[in-house]
């Protein structure tokens, strides 16, 4: 077993090619074996094996430094650093994570989820060198980030070069002429140039070292000469572009300054590190383009035409309803646009590369006029949508929570100050889990809500998502759709509320009043029916429509001696906040205390065990109901109660 007698990259740069074949065979079975128990993203890292091998044979991480884009294409790079013996505890709580992560080695240099930024990044670590700095500090060890042979590796793909951020970093690479070499990892999932034996051939010549050296050195050579160097360097150069021109493919990265060259074969390990040796020779940017196939070498991956088993799923059960009371709210997104979209002609969806994440497949395939998918550009999304809305279409832009955060300038400024009637969809809200701080969607309450005259839902079953996404689509200005990624309940208390109207679930003795939002609902109407048993009555609401909140809402609200809100996003400028600040300019002699996520980065794990933690769950609410009903007794008629069993 070669993978167990691995602890460094070094461990692998003197094996054979057909130990490199067997090491390679090993690491997809470790993965598959892993993977498929644990859940994670399987595809992607299939199809990097022989890549990610020979990056560590031809480069000395971390001298050398890797950068991957996207970061879930590292999971072979984790077993080449000596992680092997913890990969079990993949996007666990207090194991590894399900990215690159600094804590974790000194070999992972960015923690990146969201996809086309190692190119900035790469920018950014080249000028350091260029200066003297690098990542090292202290003055001796500044001379080996001055030194020349190091090298900055950004590798990119599996749809990174869809994101318009990822061409900002490539013109500005190119104009610095940065010592960057992009690996573009091209598995069919984005833009790939015509292959052809000519090309092959060409790329051959055109990485060999000795005719890098020579052709830098005649270039030199060239430019020296007295009186008319200039002129003969200008028309050498003039001479190599036409010869590029004459037999391969113009592509635009020369335009851009930045050197192309392959497509090279992504799994055959020997013609990568030839490609990759002779990139090291290269002064300047260069693009090597690597062809792989994704889910390589695992046949239901392969056989998965749409997403090649991009990443997996382990289903757990959720602590809150089984599953004949539970279901998905994206599944039932899906099937309920898809019902809307029947008899409504103008509207249309977009995503941004998550067709089938975000439950928008069914509707590509029934109306692929009607569907955009614009690549791993959300700021383009939000825009196009607004001219599309511009248009009078009716626009669905379902997206991650956490990938919101890329497009908000948009949102704002492209479609909520022209009140153009856009929905968002914001899929994965709230804690998430097992994916860890990059992908928790605790963000975009807070981003919404500051957003003017935007229509804030946050749905608590599945029914109450249907009735939403009816209610947003008749609106004349923009709105948002938030829900979870674990399943819901199909309704609370036997019903749903309508319209932009908050919902009553429980009424209390005008003591204390609940506010659950969103997901938080479920669990606080449960710690109420157990506080009931023990004799403590609250009052209990639904906002359902956060902005504009129900004026009964806050007219029974000020009613209560005490008011708590529970939400699962930041508590800091959340809904809480919101409902806090409304409701003190009608009745400030209103106690009222917000629950929620505090801001922090907070790592992977469980969803419902990260939710207990912060006691938000049912038996954090119904102890912290308790605690502040309390306090509020003993601060108004100094009777102490019994603490809650």
């Amino acid at each position: 077993m070669w993978l167990e007698k691995i602890s460094s990259p070094s461990d692998i740069r003197n094996l054979e090619y057909q130990q490199i074949s067997e090491l390679c065979q090993e690491l997809r079975e470790f993965l598959v074996d892993t993977v498929t128990t644990h859940g994670g993203h399987l595809g992607s890292n299939l199809g990097v094996v022989e890549l990610t091998v020979a990056l560590h044979r031809v480069f000395e991480s971390p001298k050398d430094i890797l950068l991957f884009d996207t970061g879930h294409q590292a999971y072979i790079h984790k077993l080449l650093t000596g992680r092997a013996s913890e990969f079990e505890t993949l996007r666990t709580q207090d194991g590894l994570s399900g990215y690159p992560k600094r804590a974790e080695s000194e070999h992972d240099w960015i923690e990146n989820s969201h996809a086309s930024t190692a190119l900035s990044y790469a920018y950014g670590l080249a000028a350091s060198m260029k200066l003297g700095r690098g990542p090292m500090t202290g003055e001796a060890l500044r001379a080996e980030s001055k030194d020349p042979n190091r090298r900055v590796v950004a590798v990119v793909g599996d749809g990174a070069l869809t994101g318009g951020m990822a061409y900002e970093a490539l013109n500005n690479i190119g104009h610095a002429q940065s010592n960057i070499i992009i690996i573009w990892n091209d598995n069919g999932r984005s833009y790939a140039p015509t292959i052809s034996r000519l090309s092959q051939s060409i790329t051959k010549i055109r990485l060999h070292p000795s005719y890098m050296q020579a052709r830098n050195r005649l270039g030199k050579v060239i430019s020296e000469i007295p009186a008319v160097g200039g002129l003969a360097a200008t028309s050498w150069s003039g001479f190599t572009a036409a010869l590029r021109e004459a037999i391969e493919p113009r592509v635009f990265f020369e335009a851009l300054g930045v050197r192309y060259t392959g497509p090279v074969d992504g799994h055959d390990v020997a013609e990568l590190e030839y490609a990759l040796q002779g990139a090291k020779e290269w002064q300047g940017p260069i693009v090597v383009h690597v062809l792989t196939q994704k889910g390589r070498g695992y046949a239901p991956a392969e056989d998965d035409e749409i997403n090649r088993l991009h990443d997996l799923k382990v289903r757990k059960p959720s602590g809150n309803c089984n599953e004949e009371q539970c279901g998905s709210y994206t599944e039932t997104f899906s099937k309920h646009l898809l019902a809307v979209a029947e008899s409504r002609p103008e509207v249309v969806a977009i995503t941004a590369a998550m067709p089938a994440p975000t439950g928008l497949l069914p509707f590509s395939q029934s109306y692929p006029d009607r569907f955009f998918d614009v690549g791993i550009a959300e700021q383009h999304a939000v825009t196009g949508a607004a001219g599309m809305a511009m248009g009078g279409l009716r626009p669905v832009v379902a997206i991650y929570s956490t990938f919101l955060s890329r497009a908000f300038d948009q949102v704002n400024l492209d479609v909520a100050l022209h009140r153009l009637p856009v929905c968002f969809v914001i899929d994965r809200a709230g804690i998430t889990g097992d994916d860890g701080p990059s992908h928790h969607g605790v963000l975009d309450l807070v981003q919404m809500l500051s957003v003017p005259d935007l229509c804030v839902f946050a749905p608590s079953s599945l029914e109450e998502l249907e009735r939403m996404i009816d209610t947003a689509l008749t609106l004349p200005g923009p709105s948002s759709i938030r829900f979870p990624k674990t399943p819901g309940p199909l309704q609370i208390a036997s019903g749903s509320g309508e319209g932009l109207r908050a919902r009553k679930l429980i009424s209390g003795s005008g003591e204390i009043a609940v506010v659950g939002v969103g997901k938080m609902v479920l669990p606080a109407y449960q710690a109420a029916i157990d506080l009931a048993s023990k004799g403590v009555s609250v009052t209990l609401w639904d906002p359902r429509c956060i902005r504009p909140l129900d004026q009964d809402l806050l007219e029974d609200l000020s009613n209560h001696r005490l008011v708590l809100t529970f939400e699962d996003g930041f508590v800091n400028g959340g809904a809480g906040d919101f409902i806090g600040h409304s409701l003190r300019e009608v009745a400030p002699e209103v106690d009222v205390f917000n629950y929620g996520v505090p801001v922090e980065f907070i790592a992977q794990g469980d969803p419902e065990g990260i939710l207990s933690a912060l006691k938000l769950d049912k038996n954090g609410i119904a102890d912290t109901i308790w605690a502040a009903y309390e306090s509020a007794l003993v601060k108004h008629t100094s009777e102490k109660f019994p603490p809650l069993l």
